[in-house]
């Protein structure tokens, strides 16, 4: 019997799971509950070599506790193989006072409750999951890892905003989110290009949420979301930065209620909201709709505008990184992003690029451009361990960094 390491994902419909060797790092499972409160809820595992278990099936799971409970049931009658030490979660919002990952009791909990409003497509489930753990299995250490705290280390004129201090005081502040992500690529790229790592580095973690951050030898010096995930660049359900006269004037002359902007803000804007058809730019990409065609090139067009401020804040660019679900696996969308950058030293290898890398640009770009798939799960794993007072495991660095795929 192994010890091991729960790390746990939990999303607006889906818990996502991973289980670790505590000693090496190793994959023992991954899996998730989809679907979670539909009647169809699914479970589904893999063995570390990505074979699929013969796992019990999923009943109806009604909430984030509910498919927490499965899991942990899942894990419980594999009892001969792991015993759990600890879990560690992802939580996309620290706030204010949480600048590192945290061994959570109740009162750490209780702050986290206190952020739903500035993250309530993400915190609630979150939350749930640790409520839910922590009632499941009372003695099991849990560790909360945030989304927000690699960006603690930007200088107070990038976090600020340009309001009251009073206003400041209580929190408002541009907190930025993905660290978890920026945390992983930024110790990915020091073992693929230390040179570059060491300079100006410019991650784009591109998916259906979407964000930049500039970084000065590995450490965060701005970031495109802000105060909420709301922020900066196109996203799949959400439209990224707005004049916030729009919201008063959405409020003041066409008569929405705060609870219609919300729900346009977060589920009805994006590349969903311009295009009419899908938030998945695979799917967008394979249309021939001139809506869908129009919801692609604003993505980009954001993303080409937004490395130019970032550039700006850092000063120069050493490299540039993509990765996320579009930033791994969209070349075309790459390659839009990439080719007006030239004036920046960024050229575009066609070959290379349509590969995935894991260098995107050509030889005697003054720029290394860079394909690096992100692992937010082993970055919640090195924290925990950490925290336990155990050896961390390397970075885990996937093996189609070190070569192309």
């Amino acid at each position: 019997m192994t010890d091991a390491v729960l790390v746990v994902n939990a999303g607006s419909s889906s818990v996502k799971f991973s289980v670790y060797d505590a000693n090496g790092g190793a994959v023992h499972m991954r899996g998730q509950v989809q679907a979670i409160g539909d009647a169809a809820a699914r479970f589904e595992a893999r063995d570390g070599a990505g074979a699929p278990l013969d796992v019990p099936a999923c009943p109806p799971a009604a909430d984030h506790a509910a498919a927490v409970a499965h899991v942990l049931d899942v894990l419980a009658s594999r009892s001969r193989e792991v015993a759990l030490v600890a879990a560690g979660h992802r939580v996309v919002h620290g706030g204010p006072h949480h600048a590192a990952p945290v061994i959570v009791d109740d009162r750490v909990l209780g702050e986290l409750a206190s952020l739903v409003p500035l993250a309530p497509l993400h915190q609630p489930h979150n939350v749930a999951a640790i409520e839910a753990v922590a009632r499941l299995a009372p003695a099991l250490p849990q560790v909360a890892c945030f989304d927000t705290a690699f960006h603690r280390s930007q200088p107070p004129c990038a976090q600020h905003f340009a309001l009251p201090p009073a206003i400041t005081e209580r929190g408002i502040l541009r907190y930025g989110f993905h660290g978890l992500s920026y945390e992983y690529v930024a110790g990915a790229l020091a073992a693929l290009d230390p040179a570059a790592a060491r300079g100006r580095t410019i991650v784009a973690h591109l998916g259906n949420g979407a964000s930049m951050c500039a970084m000065d030898a590995g450490r965060s010096v701005a970031t495109t979301m802000g105060f909420t995930p709301l922020d900066g660049l196109v996203m799949g359900t959400r439209g990224g930065s707005l004049d916030p006269g729009v919201v008063l004037h959405l409020q003041r002359a066409l008569g929405h209620s705060l609870d219609d902007v919300e729900r346009l803000l977060y589920h009805r804007a994006g590349l969903l909201g311009m295009s009419g058809i899908s938030a998945d730019m695979r799917t967008l990409l394979a249309s021939d709709d001139p809506r869908a065609a129009q919801a692609v090139e604003m993505f980009c067009y954001r993303a080409v505008r937004e490395i130019g401020s970032l550039a700006a804040a850092l000063g120069g660019l050493d490299a540039l990184v993509f990765t996320g679900g579009i930033g791994e696996n969209a070349a075309p969308v790459r390659e839009r992003i990439v080719r007006p950058l030239a004036w920046l030293g960024v050229h575009v290898d066609a070959t290379a690029n349509a590969s995935h890398g894991p260098r995107i640009t050509t030889g005697d770009s003054r720029v290394a451009g860079y394909v690096i798939p992100t692992d937010e799960e082993r970055t919640i794993l090195r924290h925990t361990l950490a925290l336990l007072g155990r050896p961390a495991p390397g970075a885990g660095v996937p093996s189609s960094v070190g070569g192309a795929r």
